[in-house]
């Protein structure tokens, strides 16, 4: 799937630069790190987080009632006490090789330590979530990630 000739290591680094700013923007209004508003990602790293990524192709991704109670089951999950910040997002369709634009929608979560994700993971909120909602989807892929 990736391809590394179709990107320049410029335009590569313009993105994930973009992508980091724009994270640290979000955590800094949610108050989890104090970043200026010009800060470039060599200037605000995201220290000691552990990010907690999830993909869901839904099952009938036409079917406006479906991601209404899709969404709400996400915007409930959000309120899992551990979560320092969060993202839910839809794809952004691309003709770009590398970008997957399959899913449906795509959850993100910052903790501050795998032990907050750990309990996330058996916190009935979180429990309740997949109870409610693993009807709608019909693949889930986690990425998971700390430094």
């Amino acid at each position: 799937m990736f391809n590394s000739g179709k990107l320049s290591t410029h335009s590569n680094m313009e993105n994930r630069r973009d992508f980091v700013r724009k994270i640290a923007a979000g955590m800094a209004a949610a108050s989890f790190v104090s970043v200026p508003e010009q800060a470039s990602a060599s200037e605000a790293p995201l220290k000691k987080t552990f990010v907690h990524h999830v993909f869901f192709w839904l099952k009938d991704p036409k079917n406006q009632e479906a991601r209404t109670e899709f969404e709400n089951g996400l915007h409930a999950l959000i309120k899992v006490p551990q979560i320092q910040s969060h993202h839910i997002g839809t794809p952004v369709q691309s003709s770009r090789e590398v970008v997957d634009d399959s899913f449906t929608y795509s959850y993100m979560v910052f903790f501050r330590n795998e032990t907050d994700q750990e309990i996330y993971q058996t916190h009935p909120i979180h429990l309740k979530f997949i109870e409610d909602c693993r009807h709608l989807w019909e693949k889930v892929v986690v990425y998971d990630a700390i430094n």
